[in-house]
């Protein structure tokens, strides 16, 4: 009798075949049923306690799934999805995932009849060309007379992206600023030159935009109050400078023998600051900002001279009012000039609840903004800023893509009409994966029904009799518990939306598909079995 061969660590678990395939698509699946209610605009909240015991309150897809510490590798790879679709789009991170947890679980009584994972791909990937090709076939490429026209089109289409958030409410008001925002960029549309900052107080409709660079006033020292607190255009000096007497950060012995000498050592540290502080008020500089702390000392040598200092600023802030004002984030005082100075046409320090926030306005280099976010507490802050992010993305995209299709659920049903024709003309397996495919498709109108407490057997019978009569554009109407052309109803989706959902909800659902074998190594040793009593520790 041989002897077993041993390929793996003792203690791996080694599963394979089409049991662990459906355990893969199984888990898939809890991910799914975790944040199907969210979905839509009566799609509900998730409160998620992280391990440090911070509170979450959202019903974002790609937040729920980035906080949830999901261990499972193969429910992974749909947080995956859920971020890619976060970053590239910003909106559809519920959607993305709910198709790919749908897909899977409509092919999964194939692979357990036995159709072998490949044939189950090649009609996925195939339905998804097919489906690609009906969205650019009846997509809308806008067009615009004038640019009110064209802003008003960019507020429905982030308006559309707001009605699923918690500040729904306020959408028409918040759509506003989002365009406002991305259309105070330059053309590239930076994303980091739009800064969002949170004052709690006051409510949602008292948050503004801000045309400009934009900050939290740091800690200052005594002598702050007497430096002025409006320019107009200041020259910005950007410094990552220490400007205070303290203890050196290398560890330094100098041995003196008499009280002169220890004099001499002091009088040299306050020269190397005071001439630090001259070279800075002779380059003509009026506003002064530094990544590191501005003392007391300078801070009144500043103010002396009628000079603005802000120390401790956040690396980010100073980076923004670089790209922005122009200038060079010196570590050197000297040789500072015109040419690594800034400028802006206005500076002032303003109070905004209970913070004061230093504005730089007309900033000539590039075109920035701030939006200031005021609300009552710290968990509607933080979900308005996710809420406003997505409306931003959105609109990011549509101008840089401007076509569209219509939303709630009826490009859906439109590519389910598509594909279940296309499966009447093949033979073979394939159809029955397609439509498997168009019945999926399915899940998004109905989830907005079910998350809105509709019947949804009914609208969605609606539905297919509306787009079988040559009704592409219509889906479900939240507000009557009925079926609408949501072209005309406004309901407006980027194209790019769908299609990156699309993409990533198949490739994800054919990554599954494509495991059949799932190798977990053993945790490495050092675990709290092994740690004995050392010293000093109880019993």
């Amino acid at each position: 009798m041989r002897p077993p061969i041993l390929l793996l660590k003792e203690g791996t678990e080694d599963s394979q075949g089409k049991s662990q395939l459906l355990s893969n698509i199984t888990a898939c699946q809890a991910v799914v049923e975790a944040i199907r209610t969210t979905l839509g605009p009566r799609g509900m909240d998730k409160l998620i306690v992280d391990s440090r015991g911070t509170a979450t309150i959202s019903n974002d897809g790609a937040t729920i799934m980035k906080i949830s510490d999901i261990i499972h590798p193969a429910a992974k790879i749909l947080v995956d999805i859920a971020k890619s679709q976060d970053a590239e789009v910003g909106d559809g991170t519920t959607s993305v995932v709910l198709l790919a947890g749908e897909f899977l679980k409509q092919v999964k009584p194939y692979v357990e009849e036995g159709v072998h994972p490949r044939i189950i791909i090649k009609a996925l990937r195939k339905g998804l060309k097919i489906a690609q090709d009906r969205i650019d076939q009846i997509a809308y490429k806008m067009k615009f007379n004038n640019d009110e026209e064209y802003r008003t089109f960019l507020q429905k289409c982030a308006a559309t992206a707001l009605n699923s958030k918690l500040i729904h409410q306020e959408k028409d008001f918040f759509s506003k600023i989002a365009v406002d925002a991305v259309l105070l960029l330059d053309e590239l549309l930076p994303l980091n030159m739009i800064g969002i900052k949170k004052v709690q107080g006051g409510g949602l409709q008292d948050s503004q935009l801000i045309t400009g660079v934009s900050f939290k006033k740091t800690f200052s020292y005594a002598g702050f109050e007497m430096q002025p607190k409006h320019y107009k255009s200041p020259k910005i000096a950007l410094l990552n400078i220490e400007l205070e007497l303290k203890a050196e950060r290398s560890n330094a012995e100098v041995r003196v023998n008499t009280v002169e000498e220890f004099q001499k050592v002091v009088d040299t540290e306050w020269n190397i600051l005071y001439e630090k502080l001259e070279h800075i008020y002779k380059s003509g500089a009026q506003v002064v900002l530094s990544k590191l702390p501005i003392g007391d000392v300078a801070t009144q040598y500043f103010a002396d001279r009628d000079m603005f200092c802000a120390g401790r600023v956040v690396d980010e802030d100073l980076k923004r009012t670089m790209k922005a004002c122009g200038g060079v984030i010196v570590a050197t005082t000297y040789d500072l000039n015109d040419s690594v100075l800034g400028k802006c046409e206005y500076f002032e320090e303003k109070q905004i609840g209970g913070d004061r926030f230093n504005i730089f306005s007309g900033c000539p280099n590039a075109k920035a903004c701030t939006i200031i976010l005021r609300g009552g507490g710290e968990h509607l802050l933080d979900e308005t800023e996710r809420s406003l992010h997505d409306a931003i993305m959105i609109v990011r995209r549509t101008v840089k893509n401007d076509s569209i299709v219509a939303g709630g659920g009826a490009i859906e049903m439109e590519l389910s009409k598509v594909l279940r024709d296309y499966s009447r003309s093949i033979a073979g397996k394939e159809q029955l994966i397609v439509a498997a495919i168009a019945k999926s498709l399915e899940i998004i109108p109905r989830q907005l029904c079910d998350n809105a407490g509709f019947d949804a057997t009914n609208i969605l019978n609606k539905l297919r009799q509306k787009h079988a009569q040559g009704g592409e554009a219509f889906g479900v109407d939240i507000n009557r518990e009925h079926v609408v052309d949501n072209f005309e109803n406004c309901v407006w989706e980027p194209v790019i939306i769908k299609k990156n959902a699309l993409a990533a909800a198949i490739e994800a659902a054919c990554l599954v598909l494509s495991v059949d074998q799932t190798i977990k190594n053993p945790k490495s040793g050092g675990g709290e079995e092994q740690q004995g009593r050392g010293r000093g520790r109880p019993m």
